[in-house]
C-alpha cells in the first residue's frame, strides 16, 4: 500500500460535483492552502458518514492525504453548518452569492489568503445572524476586490488624479474607478454614478464593518449601489453571476 502524506485544514465547502459510482469531488476555500479540491471516497453511499459534513456552506475542520491526483479526504468533522441560512431562502441564497463570487475569483494552486477566509466566514456568520444581508453583501464585495487586487479608486480621479468632489461623477471599468466630470463627461464605456450611493460605496471601503453597518441608504440608494458593484464583478469576470438574478426576484421589495 502506498504511503501518502496527510495534512489537516480548516475549510469552508464552496461546492460538489459527482465522481464516480460513489464518490463526489468537493472544491474547498481553506485556511491553510486557498482553494483546493478534493476526493470524498464513498461520500454518495447512503450509510456514508462524511456527506452531511460536506455540504456547501459548511465550515469544518478535515484530514486529507496526498495523492498523486486529488487529495483525499480521510476525517471531517463540522465546525459551524450556518444553520440559520437554511431556513430562509433568501438568506441562503445570498450566503450562496458569496461562495459564488470567491469561487469565481479564485483559482486552485493561488496559495493561502487568510484574510479572504475570515471574511468568507464573517460574512457567512453576518447573513446567518440578519434578516436583511444588503449591507453584509455589499462589505463583502468591497472587501474581496480589495484582497484580490481589484480595489477600485473612489477618492480621486482615475484618470487625473484630482480629488473627488461632492457631485454626480462617472464610474470607468477599464480605468477601475472613479472619473471626475472633466475626464468622464462624452466618454463611451462610463457609468453614471450619484453623489450618495458613491458616497456610502467610499464608506464600506474605508471603514471596519461595525462602523459601515451605521449606513442607512434609502431604498433606491440601495439599488444603485448594488446595480454598480454588481456591474464591475461582471466586467472583472467577464460574465453574469448565477445567484444575483434569483436573489433579487426573491428578495422583498425595499
Amino acid at each position: 500500500m502506498p504511503q501518502f502524506h496527510t495534512f489537516r485544514a480548516e475549510a469552508v465547502v464552496l461546492r460538489h460535483a459527482n465522481w464516480g459510482e460513489a464518490d463526489r469531488i468537493i472544491t474547498l476555500y481553506t485556511r491553510q492552502e486557498g482553494k483546493l479540491r478534493a476526493l470524498a471516497k464513498g461520500a454518495r453511499k447512503v450509510l456514508s458518514r462524511k456527506a452531511g459534513h460536506l455540504e456547501p456552506l459548511t465550515q469544518i475542520h478535515l484530514q486529507l492525504a496526498r495523492s498523486h491526483d486529488l487529495p483525499i479526504i480521510t476525517q471531517v468533522e463540522t465546525q459551524e453548518a450556518y444553520l440559520p441560512l437554511q431556513q430562509n431562502l433568501v438568506r441562503l441564497t445570498g450566503a450562496l452569492y458569496a461562495l459564488e463570487l470567491l469561487d469565481r475569483f479564485t483559482y486552485e494552486g493561488e496559495g493561502a489568503n487568510i484574510p479572504l477566509y475570515h471574511l468568507l466566514t464573517e460574512t457567512l456568520q453576518r447573513l446567518a445572524a440578519q434578516e436583511d444581508g444588503w449591507l453584509p453583501l455589499r462589505y463583502y464585495e468591497i472587501r474581496l476586490l480589495d484582497l484580490l487586487g481589484f480595489r477600485p479608486q473612489l477618492f480621486s480621479c482615475a484618470n487625473c488624479g484630482r480629488e473627488i468632489q461632492p457631485e454626480d461623477q462617472f464610474f470607468s471599468p477599464l480605468a477601475g474607478g472613479v472619473l471626475c466630470p472633466s475626464c468622464g463627461t462624452g466618454l463611451p464605456g462610463v457609468w453614471e454614478v450619484e453623489t450618495e450611493p458613491l458616497k456610502y460605496l467610499r464608506h464600506f471601503q474605508r471603514s471596519a464593518y461595525e462602523q459601515a453597518a451605521r449606513a442607512q441608504p434609502t431604498p433606491p440608494q440601495k439599488q444603485k449601489i448594488e446595480k454598480l458593484t454588481q456591474a464591475y464583478l461582471t466586467y472583472l469576470l467577464e460574465r453574469s453571476l448565477n445567484t444575483p438574478g434569483f436573489l433579487k426576484r426573491i428578495r422583498p421589495a425595499g
